[in-house]
C-alpha cells in the first residue's frame, strides 16, 4: 500500500494570473473550493494517509488554508526559500518522508488514477520511478512518453502535434532511498534532469524508470481555458431527494442521528440508547429507496477504555434488532475507536467512506447522501464526495445555507418523509 504523498504547491501560477490574481495555482478557486481541495480528497480516496507539502510561492495561504479546513489531516511542510525547480522542491520534500514509497502530485493537477494498481506494478518491478500516463488525441500541449511490452520508459518526446499519444499526468511513485542516491544540486528539473537523463544515460538492467497507462479523468488548470472548463466540471447540484433510487447509498451518524447522545459523554451500555421518536420507523423508508444503508460513527468511549469493543457491537446488535423490527435494514455499522483526531478513519477524516466503498461494488460516492448532526459529520461528507444532510437534533445554531450541507431537517424521521 502506498500510504504517504508528495504535493508539490510552489508554483507561480503566471499563465493564470488574470483570471486568479495574487493566489498560488493550487489555490484557485474551483467551483466554491481551492482547487488542492479536491486533490487532496482524491489522494484520501486512494488510501493516502500522509501530506507532504512541498510549498513556495504564497505559502501562508495555503498554510493558513489546511489549518483551518483540514485540522485533523495528518501533513508536514516544506518551504523552499527560492524557486528550486519541480526536482529541488521534491528533494526538499522527500527528505521529510517516512515510507519507502511515495507519491509525488501536483497542486493544479488531478488524474484520477488506481494508486494502488500503480503501486503494485512499481513494487513488482523493484521501480525508482513509476509514471502515471494519460492517453489523449489531438493535442500539442504535452510532450509523449513512451513505453515497452514491460512498462520501461524508452524515451520522451518533445512538444509538438499529435494526433494521438501518451502523456505524463504529473503523477509518479517514487521509491525515496534510490532517488536521494542520486547526486543533485540544490535546483533541478525533476522532468529533464532526472527522469529524461535517467533513460539517456541507462544501459541494459540499469533503469528503472517504468509508465502506465490508466485512462481516467484528468485535468490540469494550468491555463484558463482548462481553468474555466473545471469550473463546470467540478460543479455539482444537490439531487431532488424525490429522484433517488435504488443506485444510490446512505451513509448515516449513529449518536445525535438515531439515537439520543449524551452531551460531552458516552453511550456505554444498550440502557443508555434511546431511539429518536420516529427513527427506527425511516429504516423502512431508507430500505426503499436507498441501495446500501450504511452507518459511520465515531466511538472514542472504546479507545478511551470506557468501555470495550464487545459491549459496542452488543449496542449495535440490539439496534439492528430494533430496526430491523421495525421494517429497516443496516447493511454495515463503521465505527473508529482511535483517540486519534488525525487517524484516517476519524471523521471529519473520510477513511469510513472508502473503507465502505472498497467493500461494497456498488456505492458510487457521487450518488451518497451523509446525514448527520455536527459540523464534522458534515465535513466528512465533503471530503468524502458525497451529499449531506443535516439534522438539528443537537447542534440546532449551525447555519444553514453553509456550504457544507446540502439540506437541514430537524430530524432523521423528517429526512425519510421527504423521500
Amino acid at each position: 500500500m502506498i500510504k504517504e504523498a508528495i504535493i508539490l504547491a510552489g508554483g507561480l501560477g503566471t499563465r493564470l494570473k488574470e483570471a486568479v490574481p495574487d493566489l498560488p495555482k493550487c489555490m484557485a478557486p474551483v467551483a466554491g473550493r481551492p482547487f488542492l481541495f479536491y486533490v487532496i480528497n482524491y489522494l484520501r480516496s486512494q488510501g493516502i494517509e500522509k501530506f507532504i507539502f512541498s510549498l513556495g510561492y504564497k505559502h501562508e495561504v495555503i498554510e493558513t488554508y489546511l489549518d483551518d479546513q483540514f485540522p485533523t489531516l495528518n501533513f508536514q511542510i516544506v518551504t523552499e526559500a527560492e524557486p528550486l525547480g519541480t526536482g529541488g522542491a521534491i528533494q526538499l520534500a522527500v527528505a521529510k518522508a517516512t515510507e519507502r514509497n511515495v507519491v509525488i502530485a501536483n497542486g493544479d493537477t488531478t488524474f484520477r488514477t488506481d494508486l494502488q494498481k500503480a503501486g503494485t506494478l512499481h513494487s513488482f518491478n523493484n521501480a525508482e520511478c513509476t509514471l502515471l500516463l494519460k492517453p489523449l488525441h489531438n493535442f500539442d500541449r504535452y510532450g509523449v512518453v513512451e513505453i515497452n511490452g514491460d512498462n520501461l520508459v524508452t524515451d520522451f518526446k518533445e512538444k509538438k502535434y499529435y494526433e494521438q499519444g501518451t502523456i505524463n499526468g504529473g503523477l509518479y511513485i517514487l521509491n525515496v532511498s534510490g532517488f536521494l542516491e542520486h547526486l543533485f544540486p540544490e535546483k533541478f528539473s525533476f522532468e529533464k534532469d532526472y527522469l529524461e537523463k535517467s533513460i539517456s544515460s541507462s544501459t541494459n538492467g540499469e533503469q528503472k524508470i517504468y509508465g502506465q497507462v490508466q485512462d481516467e479523468y484528468f485535468i490540469d488548470i494550468g491555463i484558463p481555458e482548462d481553468y474555466n472548463r473545471a469550473q463546470m466540471e467540478f460543479a455539482v447540484s444537490p439531487p431532488d431527494l424525490k429522484t433517488i433510487d435504488k443506485s444510490w447509498t446512505l451513509f448515516i451518524d449513529r449518536d445525535g442521528v438515531i439515537n439520543h447522545e449524551k452531551k460531552d459523554d458516552y453511550i456505554l451500555n444498550w440502557r443508555e440508547f434511546i431511539f429518536y421518536d420516529g427513527a427506527k420507523e425511516a429504516f423502512q423508508q431508507f430500505v426503499n429507496k436507498f441501495g446500501q444503508i450504511i452507518i459511520v460513527s465515531n466511538q472514542r468511549g472504546v479507545g478511551r477504555e470506557l468501555m470495550t469493543e464487545a459491549e459496542l457491537r452488543s449496542i449495535h446488535r440490539h439496534m439492528e434488532t430494533q430496526i430491523i423490527s421495525a421494517g429497516g435494514r443496516i447493511d454495515k455499522i463503521y465505527y473508529c475507536t482511535s483517540t486519534d483526531n488525525k487517524h484516517p478513519n476519524r471523521k471529519p477524516n473520510p477513511g469510513l467512506a472508502f473503507q465502505a466503498k472498497a467493500d461494497f461494488e456498488g456505492i458510487d460516492l457521487a450518488k451518497s447522501i451523509m446525514v448527520g448532526n455536527k459540523p464534522s459529520d458534515m465535513l466528512f461528507g465533503r471530503n468524502a464526495g458525497v451529499f449531506t444532510v443535516f439534522t438539528a437534533t443537537t447542534n440546532p445554531d449551525v447555519p444553514f445555507p453553509h456550504p457544507d450541507i446540502d439540506f437541514r431537517f430537524n430530524s432523521l424521521a423528517d429526512f425519510a418523509k421527504a423521500l
